[in-house]
């Protein structure tokens, strides 16, 4: 089941998705990508699609009497998501502060890959003290949303 907020009133211009943990995400990620610039949906959707995963499968366990709350909005040029599971939380390990190269060990290990590609999807990643809350921010700025640099 998907839960969707009422459109944003003058006093709060966020929006919240709730859902049950599962990983069928595709209309979830549409939903949050509907007003993202359409030449950064494809890395945001990514990066996205990794937070919600590790969501339901490693904060919630894939429980489905669990929810993935997604709370989400957009102030001026910068993309705000907060993810919160009912999990028990964790203290990142990752080390994402590395070359590119690096970022997929020779084994291509599931742990901890998802966590990298967060920090090069986006510009800030946070999580609260308990580990189960997520805060993401990618700016976008507008001459950048014109020209995206791809590598």
């Amino acid at each position: 089941m998907i839960a969707i907020s009422l459109p944003p009133t003058q006093r709060s211009n966020w929006n919240t998705i709730s859902f049950t943990s599962t990983l069928y995400l595709y209309p979830i990620l549409d939903l949050l990508l509907a007003h993202i610039p359409s030449q950064w949906q494809a890395e945001v959707r990514l990066g996205l699609q990794e937070a919600l995963v590790n969501a339901a499968k490693h904060g919630n366990n894939l429980d489905p009497s669990k929810t993935v709350i997604v709370r989400y909005s957009t102030i001026k040029e910068n993309y705000f998501w907060i993810i919160s599971d009912e999990g028990n939380g964790f203290v990142p390990e990752c080390n994402c502060e590395v070359e590119q190269e690096e970022l997929l060990p020779p084994d291509y290990a599931e742990n901890g890959r998802g966590l990298c590609i967060l920090h090069q999807v986006f510009d800030l990643v946070r999580w609260n003290r308990k580990g189960n809350q997520l805060s993401l921010c990618k700016q976008i700025a507008e001459q950048a949303t014109q020209n995206p640099i791809v590598s």
